[in-house]
């Protein structure tokens, strides 16, 4: 699964680098293509494996409030199928590079089966905001036994 965080700048063409660790997991467990969807404050890529079963995991639920479906459509609405060139980059679109306020630099950020991509301004907020309070992560660390 994927782990590790990266900073990186987009070229000239909007395109980022997938760390070699990452595309080192994608070639062995998946294919090499990517799905770049908008979340949160961030970008996610899911191997195409892992978003099709999330959509059919998601087709499958009763009971969605008018908000889930909204929020799910919003999600897939942004969805960019996105293969990894011979060099190892992705090519981030013009709304979701918009959507996430992305400017030049980025971190990307394993998270177990998906990838985040960050602008760098974002990714420091959300690191400073996590990190500021000790005591709450002293107790997510022993309640996950990390």
């Amino acid at each position: 699964m994927f782990s590790g965080r990266y900073e990186y700048g987009l070229d000239e063409k909007s395109r980022v680098s997938i760390p070699a660790r990452f595309r080192e997991t994608l070639s062995a467990a998946y294919d090499m293509r990517l799905i770049l969807t908008n979340h949160a404050d961030y970008i996610v890529a899911y191997p195409y494996k892992e978003w099709v079963d999330l959509q059919e995991k998601i087709s499958t639920r009763e009971n969605m409030t008018s908000d889930e479906a909204a929020i799910l459509r919003f999600i897939r609405s942004g969805a960019v199928e996105c293969p990894i060139d011979k060099l190892g980059r992705v090519l981030i679109s013009p709304s979701l590079k918009t959507y996430a306020a992305i400017k030049k630099n980025v971190m990307v950020v394993g998270n177990y089966r998906k990838i985040e991509i960050w602008a760098l301004e974002k990714w420091d907020e959300e690191y400073r905001r996590v990190t500021e309070d000790r005591d709450k992560m002293q107790q997510v660390i022993a309640r996950f036994g990390l």
